[in-house]
């Protein structure tokens, strides 16, 4: 048996070079001042086609979009920048501006990531990673390796955060990473270790379309289509659009993975002692373990409870009606969560599942980020500043078809998302691509549904998402083979998502 470690052997690792260094600096200091003159031009340029409060409007998203991409102070905290400007300028009252702060999606923000912090507290992820792992049929052949640890990432990000997923499971791959140069030859051949860090990052940031909670573009998208159209997406008429895409997304995403980064070698001496090590370390079930599977699973199900009942009665019965007015996402959610807290670990020690100390430490900078995009949103729609937009660009593009304009959103989501956060991305791109697909007279959700979607690529630069910026950081990635990579599978993923809308959604009668 090989010895391993969880770090990269010292020749292939790489640190951030200066002159990246210097390009964010200088960027975030060019936005840090860009932003507010922007604003101010904006402001005191005369708009004949807006009123006060959208011309004001005008000038804070404007200050709020340079922000999030040039990113000089925290993407949340720019966040609350544009609602407390949205209030100071007029542009809305504080309860208006702030309402949406508190919307029911938010809520399942909260349970979903309290949930998803038990997962990875309890260390039931890696459990189902390394048992996926020393399955037989995956054995010690270097493409079967690639491909379920690429499908073990996805799934997990499915539940979890694409960056929790990927920081789980990156140790685990440089562990495989180290078993397999310690029998090659020439050490310095990494077209393995490259491909499966890279599978790392993108298998995960693609399996977090699979689900509503798997990543923030998805509620924002859901949040933003039922407050603008009217229309309420159930976790399962999501998972009954996105599994599908992903699918086969994530087959592409294998082959493009192993014909770029071709192995060395078709099988990895020692892999399986490996895996089987890291396995008994993890030791037998623990209460913790099996408490955190209950309240996943009651949460699951009761997620997907509407979608039987609409399968059983009808989706216009009033049985179904019923359960999505007393059961709304946010609530198995919350149900989950709270089980948390009373499911006991020691009962004689008064121990639980998880402690507030613990749920504390979810990402609230995501749900600051969804509240301030939701609020800069809905009030875009109330002043009627994004009926403009939405015919200004309708009219400059000359886009009128409903699958055009789809197309076209999903790859302005893509092409943002390069230059900024999938989140910051999701509330610049949705409202916008709704007003003009309204502006079009289409219906405007399948380019929202494209936006949504869209958010979630951008993979072709380390800054681009957390999972590039993690594998990036391994010094086994790259930076010219990430962005080979990741501008094949944002084109190639572009179009496979235009291709599934378009597919799937007439079938449930969008069109």
């Amino acid at each position: 048996m090989h010895e391993t470690s969880n770090k990269p052997p010292e020749e292939f690792r790489e640190v951030i070079t200066p002159s990246e260094e210097r390009f964010e600096k200088i960027r975030s200091i060019i936005g840090l001042f860009l932003g507010p003159i922007a604003a101010i031009i904006i402001y005191f340029i005369p708009i004949s086609s807006l009123d006060f409060r959208a011309h004001v409007l005008a000038s804070v998203i404007a200050f709020v979009v340079i922000w999030w991409v040039t990113e000089p102070v925290p993407i949340p905290v720019t966040a609350l920048l544009g609602a407390v400007l949205c209030v100071l300028l007029g542009a809305g009252d504080a309860k208006q501006v702030f309402a949406p702060f508190a919307d029911p999606l938010i809520f399942l923000f909260i349970g979903s990531f309290m949930i998803a912090k038990a997962m990875s507290l309890h260390g039931l992820d890696k459990r189902f990673a390394y048992s996926l792992m020393s399955l037989k049929w995956v054995g010690s052949k270097t493409a079967r390796i690639l491909f379920v640890f690429g499908f073990i990432c996805a799934f997990i990000s499915m539940w979890i955060s694409n960056t929790a997923s990927t920081a789980m499971m990156m140790p685990i791959g440089i562990g495989i990473v180290s078993v397999y140069t310690a029998s090659l030859k020439d050490k310095r051949k990494m077209g393995f270790g490259t491909g499966l860090m890279l599978m790392a990052a993108y298998a995960s940031s693609t399996g977090g379309i699979g689900t509503p909670v798997g990543t923030p573009p998805n509620i924002i998208g859901i949040a933003m289509i039922q407050k603008f159209t009217g229309y309420s997406f159930t976790f399962f008429q999501w998972m009954t659009i996105a599994v599908p895409m992903l699918i086969i997304m994530y087959i592409f995403l294998f082959l493009l993975m192993y014909y770029l980064n071709k192995p060395e070698a078709k099988v990895i001496e020692g892999s399986n002692e490996f895996i089987d090590v890291e396995k008994k370390k993890l030791g037998k079930w623990t209460r913790g373990q099996v408490n955190t599977v209950a309240a996943f699973l009651i949460t699951v199900f009761l997620w997907i409870l509407p979608g039987i009942i609409a399968v059983i009665y009808g989706g216009n019965s009033e049985q179904f009606k019923s359960i999505n007015r007393y059961m709304p996402e946010a609530v198995p959610a919350l149900i989950g969560a709270i089980l948390l807290f009373l499911l006991p670990v020691n009962w004689s020690g008064r121990k639980f599942t998880i402690t507030w100390k613990d749920a504390v430490k979810i990402n609230w900078g995501t749900i600051l980020l969804f509240g301030g995009g939701l609020s800069l949103g809905g009030l875009m729609f109330e002043t009627k500043l994004a009926d403009v937009i939405g015919k200004s660009l309708t009219d400059i593009s000359g886009a009128e078809s409903l699958w055009g304009i789809t197309l076209a959103s999903i790859f302005i989501s893509i092409i943002v998302s390069e230059a900024t956060s999938n989140t910051a991305s999701a509330n610049m791109v949705i409202p916008v691509m709704i007003s003009i697909a309204i502006a079009a007279g289409v219906n405007p959700i399948p380019p929202a549904l494209g936006a949504t979607l869209g958010a979630s690529w951008g993979f072709m630069l380390p800054v681009s998402t957390p999972p590039n910026a993690i594998v990036y950081g391994t010094g086994l990635v790259p930076i010219r083979k990430m962005i080979k990579a990741g501008f094949i599978f944002d084109i190639a993923g572009g179009f496979l998502i235009w291709l599934g809308l378009r597919i799937i959604l007439p079938v449930m009668g969008f069109s």
